[in-house]
């Protein structure tokens, strides 16, 4: 299920808050829980009942773990468990995501015949299997208790962060399912939490999927664009990205609201960064704090000198690529931006005033280390976003090319929407030769408008920075709202639901 469907919107999000606040009103706390749990299992297996069973299979092995932990006295039996942990759930996630990936290859490089599963890759499993991770580790050190079955099944599956994060740990979710003062409406709470998910609906239906008709055109076609259109396409892609998986932030933190619960900040503006470093501080927040927790920390973090640590700083970001996907161009665009973070690391260029503790020999202006930055990521999203490496490289061909075909016209004719058919309409009929400069002035000014709208506050900043939400922001939120209800009829998942 989407959050920018209908069934959602008006079927599902009604009954589970219905349901949830009437059985805390009632102090029917397991019972809630559980319905919750339900909920969102029903959310979840409403893209394919199939994907039910797996994430129950993963929440059943995991717990019955984190129970046996219980009787773990000594360090043997808890390196055990930790092993036993690890292999259950990387296993899991190796079988459905990678195992075509890796026996692909291995035909490729040796001659052999493995026979390829072509499995169905279930929606999110990379981010509740991490985030059961986290609490299986710290079990199996003795950072964190048993709990209840209840607590656990409404910690892995709450609906919000199910499927694209964000990804949260049981000692901040957790506590606030238990709190008793959390089950009570707050119409405080409540008004933001739809305030800050109808302006993340706003950027995923308004911006980022009307920006993907150019994307995905674009990147279809990748062997006739020439620079212009390559560098147009490249940069929609870095704002489709941007808004895509920001929206979603927002409304996965909104809809927490409604429930009193307050999941983490995982989106801060990236795109305001001066260095790499600070941009990977800004995005994803919470997949870099299970890296750094889990793979940098393990492996010696800063500890173990100079070398090490950047060693160390490049294998996390080695492996984020490869998390994301089973696919050659996900690890290339993770070996850039490790590479990019560990140059730097090294301290040789520094950006004026910032708050990064190593300290440079050269300096530049923070408008030069801002340009540097948001250059080398949209470049580095050309792996991202290519289904091979193949076509990534045709991408960095045509910029490098320097020709112009007129090719850009043919790819803003695909920005059909609905809101541009009166202009549409009133161009044909009075000077229909300039119809087609006329689709390349919207995706400028498209352009433009998304880069005004990252240049200002974020979504939290703009909701949290006032003190009561006055009737204005309540009737721009009101047509927003409706606005995107409008524009359904172009939905697409998220990106980050392939992940």
């Amino acid at each position: 299920m989407l959050f920018n469907s209908y069934i959602f919107i008006f079927t599902f999000l009604p009954l589970v808050l219905a349901g949830w606040y009437f059985l805390n009103y009632r102090k029917s706390y397991t019972a809630a829980k559980y319905f919750l749990a339900g909920m969102s299992l029903w959310f979840y297996g409403y893209f394919n009942v199939y994907y039910l069973s797996i994430i129950i299979i993963s929440i059943l092995g995991n717990y019955l773990l984190s129970y046996f932990m219980k009787f773990s006295h000594t360090k043997l039996t808890a390196r055990i468990g930790l092993i036993c942990g690890l292999l259950f759930n990387f296993g899991f996630l190796f079988y459905f995501k990678y195992y075509d990936f890796f026996f692909e290859n291995i035909n490729a490089v040796f001659g052999t015949d493995f026979a390829l599963k072509h499995i169905l890759l279930p929606l999110g499993i990379s981010f509740f299997t991490f985030q059961q991770v986290s609490f299986i580790v710290d079990r199996c050190t003795g950072k964190a208790e048993h709990y209840s079955f209840a607590n656990y099944i409404t910690f892995v599956t709450f609906f919000p962060q199910l499927i694209a994060g964000p990804i949260v740990l049981y000692k901040e979710m957790m506590p606030q399912f238990e709190d008793v003062s959390n089950r009570k409406f707050n119409l405080d709470n409540f008004s933001r939490g739809i305030a800050i998910f109808t302006m993340g609906l706003g950027k995923k239906v308004l911006l980022a999927d009307v920006l993907a008709l150019i994307v995905n055109f674009g990147f279809e076609q990748t062997a006739y664009l020439d620079t212009p259109s390559t560098l147009l396409v490249m940069l929609a892609y870095t704002f489709q990205i941007y808004f895509d998986f920001s929206g979603y932030s927002d409304m996965a933190i909104g809809l927490g609201k409604m429930f009193n619960i307050e999941l983490p900040v995982n989106f801060d503006s990236p795109y305001k960064a001066c260095s790499v470093k600070e941009l990977w501080q800004r995005w994803h927040m919470t997949l870099s704090r299970f890296f750094i927790q889990y793979v940098y920390i393990p492996l010696g973090g800063s500890r173990k000198g100079k070398v090490r640590t950047l060693f160390n700083t490049f294998m996390v970001f080695f492996l984020s690529g490869f998390w994301h996907g089973a696919n050659w161009t996900y690890v290339a665009w993770g070996t850039m931006q490790g590479l990019l973070v560990v140059w730097d690391n090294l301290g040789i260029v520094g950006v004026k005033g910032s708050n990064d503790k190593v300290t440079a020999k050269i300096y530049m202006p923070r408008w030069l280390g801002w340009f540097l930055t948001f250059s080398f990521f949209n470049l580095s999203l050309l792996f991202f976003g290519s289904s091979s490496i193949s076509n990534a490289l045709q991408m960095f061909k045509n910029i490098l090319a320097f020709n112009e075909s007129g090719y850009i016209f043919k790819l803003a004719a695909k920005l059909d929407i609905p809101e541009f058919y009166l202009f549409k309409q009133v161009i044909n009929l009075a000077k229909p030769e300039l119809l087609n400069y006329a689709y390349v002035a919207l995706f400028v000014v498209l352009l433009l408008i998304s880069a005004f709208i990252i240049s200002r506050k974020n979504t939290l900043q703009i909701v949290n920075g006032q003190k009561n939400l006055s009737r204005r922001f309540a009737l721009v939120v009101s047509v927003l709202f409706v606005w995107c209800i409008i524009s359904f009829s172009q939905v697409s998942t998220f990106i980050y639901f392939n992940f």
